[in-house]
């Protein structure tokens, strides 16, 4: 299995900080966000490379980081040839441009921090060996309209999802975390060429993609924080 950690972004929102550095690469206490995932999946077994997708912009920056990085796994690092936020190629444009070899990919978001492992995701998607995305309760109306919004039957199996829908049918958000076993990777680059969904959006992917594929959903079992404003960066550190 290769984990793809999307990290092409450039965190308008949290201008001035990230104007000419990654948010992946935000210290929160003695470490930071990106290296918090990449310890984290170094840990489990099956997982043999870790790809790092970033823009032009910040390649060096990373580069920077890799050669100082410590860790038993392979980290492959990927420039998407993008200089600004307006030329950006958007999160599922990234994963396609990611998938170089034949294999199940876990895909993460690069700016979120999670206080739980992932390698009970990565156990469940082995049971399932189909398409797993992480889900957790969400009571908030307002906070369930900006997120991806599933349905599930009794045994977890996703029966209909939602973008950030105007009137979110559960209690279930979608963060972005997802699993897709090798033979769903045609159907990712179908999507991405034929512009089948919102290129920038995983959340508009997986929505489409439960359209054509088994999906099945994994109840986190911690809590996940979105590193997406000052403020919340704030919150977290």
């Amino acid at each position: 299995m290769k984990c793809i950690i999307l990290a092409g972004g450039y965190a308008t929102r949290l201008y001035p900080l990230t104007e000419n550095f990654p948010k992946p690469l935000l210290p929160v206490k003695q470490t930071t966000i990106l290296d918090r995932l990449v310890d984290d999946v170094s840990e489990i077994e099956n997982i043999d490379e870790i790809v790092v997708v970033s823009n032009h912009k910040f390649i060096n920056i990373f580069q920077k980081w890799k050669n100082q990085k410590v860790c038993d796994t392979l980290i492959t690092l990927l420039d998407d040839g993008s200089t600004e936020n307006d030329n950006r190629l958007g999160a599922v444009k990234d994963i396609a441009f990611a998938i170089r070899k034949r294999d199940d990919i876990l895909v993460l978001a690069g700016d979120n921090l999670l206080d739980f492992s992932l390698k009970e995701f990565v156990r469940y998607f082995e049971k399932k060996h189909k398409t797993c995305v992480m889900i957790h309760r969400e009571t908030s109306f307002e906070k369930l309209r900006k997120t991806g919004v599933a349905q599930i039957d009794d045994d977890f199996k996703i029966i209909d999802m939602q973008e950030k829908p105007e009137e979110p049918k559960s209690e279930w958000a979608v963060p972005p975390f997802y699993i897709y076993p090798t033979e769903t990777l045609d159907t990712i680059l179908n999507c991405v060429d034929n512009k089948k969904c919102n290129l920038d959006a995983p959340g508009d992917f997986i929505a489409w993609f439960c359209e054509k594929k088994e999906v099945y959903a994994w109840e986190m079992q911690g809590t996940r924080y979105d590193v997406g404003t000052l403020e919340s960066y704030n919150r977290v550190r």
